[in-house]
Formats: structure tokens, C-alpha cells, sequence
């Protein structure tokens, strides 16, 4: 396929960034070439492309697992700060090792928003499209990445708002088992919205209820979900039978909900760290 051929050197070059490994991003390349040898009807073939490999990546990150952060700063700190001149090659190597150490450091999301966004120059929304999460989500997974690759600590204030969120997220849960129409009301903004994707629609989810009034009636009276985190935000899922068959993630802003992910895909939903979370009161 000449066209795959076009796109290859550009796929080797995003799974590189997010494996740390050319070995192994040519192994997801070549993944993706079988998928695409299977696949007809594909409308954009760099978008697709460009996810299959992304969602490939992710679901390698997720198995192999990554470092500790402090693992992480004991092996950059082996970079020497300064070499002699003559050494150029092998520093540029050093420093480039050095930054898959710090990357390594990162939730797979996270390091996957990072490269596509701040690495490779993706829009926001392609990078939500690729990811299949939000804008909301996404923005906020490559600020976190940002932060942690500049050695940033997450400030203060983030810490106490977390701690608030999660009251705010709890609550709401609590309300919605509880049939508490006029609570969850309360803890949403005014234009909150809650967002579907498409196997979320294709269960019998609007594509988007917005307002209050629409997230409010959504999410009366249901019972299934359980507390969660995703990708260490909070969330809830809903399993069936063993398996995760929804999960909701909430972003939270001045204590109330202003938007919600509904995430069905079950390629999705294999790419995030979804852990059982009790519920607090």
C-alpha cells in the first residue's frame, strides 16, 4: 500500500516518541498496517492511521507499565549538566535518553497528549478525537504532562481543589442512587452538558444533554455506576458482567459539575486506568 508507505515515517516517529522505543514502535506500525490490511471504507487515512497507532501505544504503556517519578528523576539525574564540546553526539543521545526517562514518568494519557500535542503541533481536538476524550480532557491530561516535564509540583491550591472536587463528585453519585433531583441539580453549573461518544450513542445515549435540567434528568435515579478514578480523574463506571462497560468522567470548576464524558468504546475504555475507588460520605 503506497499510501501506508507515506504515512509510515511519520507513525514511526509519534509511537517512537511515546514508547521511548523505535523496536517497538515499528512493531505497532507493522500492527497497524494488518488492521488497516482488514479494514476497508477508511475516509481519512492519516487520522485513522495516526489512532490506531496512538490507541496501540497506550494499550503497550498500559501493559508494560511505567516507572515511578522518582525513579525517574534518580536516572535523569545522571545526565551530566555539562560535556566536553567534542562530545556532542553522545550528549544529544544522553539528553535525548533523559527525556524518555522523564516521560516514562508519565500516566500513558498524559504522555500520549504531550507528544501529539506539544511534540508533534496536533490540535487539541484531533489529539480528542485520536484519544476519544474531550477537549476539556485532553487540555487538562497535556497541562499535567507539562508540568511534570518542566519538574513543576502541582501547586497548592490544585491539591485543596482536588480534595473539593471529589466531595462535589461524591455527592453527586450519591444523589443520582438516591433519586435526588433537586441535590444534583445543585451541584451542576447552569450549562453543564454531558457528552456521549459514538458506542455510548449507539447504546441509546444522546450524543450530548445540555443544561442542568437535561445532565440532572440523565442521571436521576441510576443506580449501576460505582466511584472510580480515570487516568486519576474522577469518575464512575458501570460493569457488567466483569467487565467495564461505561465510564463517566467528571470535570469539576468552582464546585460544581460542568461537564461530564460518557466513554463506551471499548477500544477507549482499554486504554484507561480505571481503579475501584470507595465511595466516602
Amino acid at each position: 500500500m503506497t499510501d501506508f508507505a507515506g504515512e509510515r515515517p511519520r507513525l514511526v516517529a509519534i509511537a517512537t516518541r511515546i514508547l521511548g522505543s523505535q523496536a517497538d514502535a515499528d512493531d505497532v506500525v507493522q500492527e497497524a498496517w494488518l488492521r488497516l490490511s482488514g479494514t476497508e471504507g477508511v475516509d481519512d487515512l492519516p487520522a485513522w492511521l495516526t489512532t490506531v497507532v496512538t490507541r496501540l501505544c497506550l494499550d503497550q504503556l498500559r501493559r508494560r507499565g511505567t516507572r515511578s517519578a522518582a525513579e525517574a528523576e534518580a536516572e535523569a539525574s545522571n545526565v551530566p549538566p555539562e560535556v566536553d564540546p567534542e562530545a556532542d553526539a553522545l550528549v544529544a543521545e544522553r539528553v535525548g535518553d533523559a527525556m524518555h526517562v522523564v516521560l516514562d514518568a508519565l500516566a500513558p494519557p498524559e504522555r500520549a497528549a504531550f507528544v501529539l500535542h506539544d511534540v508533534f503541533g496536533y490540535r487539541f481536538d484531533e489529539v480528542a478525537a485520536i484519544l476519544g476524550r474531550s477537549d476539556t480532557a485532553v487540555r487538562q491530561l497535556a497541562s499535567r504532562a507539562r508540568r511534570k516535564v518542566q519538574g513543576v509540583p502541582e501547586p497548592a491550591v490544585s491539591q485543596a481543589e482536588r480534595a473539593d472536587h471529589q466531595h462535589v463528585v461524591d455527592a453527586f453519585l450519591a444523589a443520582s442512587r438516591g433519586g435526588d433531583l433537586a441535590t444534583l441539580l445543585s451541584l451542576l453549573a447552569p450549562d453543564a452538558v454531558m457528552r456521549a461518544d459514538l458506542v455510548g450513542q449507539q447504546m441509546g445515549t444522546d450524543a450530548a444533554y445540555v443544561g442542568a435540567d437535561a445532565v440532572a434528568a440523565r442521571f436521576d435515579g441510576a443506580r449501576g455506576a460505582a466511584p472510580v478514578t480515570i487516568d486519576g480523574e474522577l469518575g464512575a463506571a458501570w460493569m457488567h458482567r466483569g467487565t467495564i462497560k461505561v465510564a463517566f468522567v467528571f470535570h469539576v470548576d468552582a464546585g460544581v459539575v460542568r461537564e461530564v464524558e460518557l466513554i463506551a468504546d471499548p477500544e477507549v475504555l482499554a486504554t484507561l486506568n480505571i481503579v475501584w475507588a470507595p465511595a466516602r460520605h
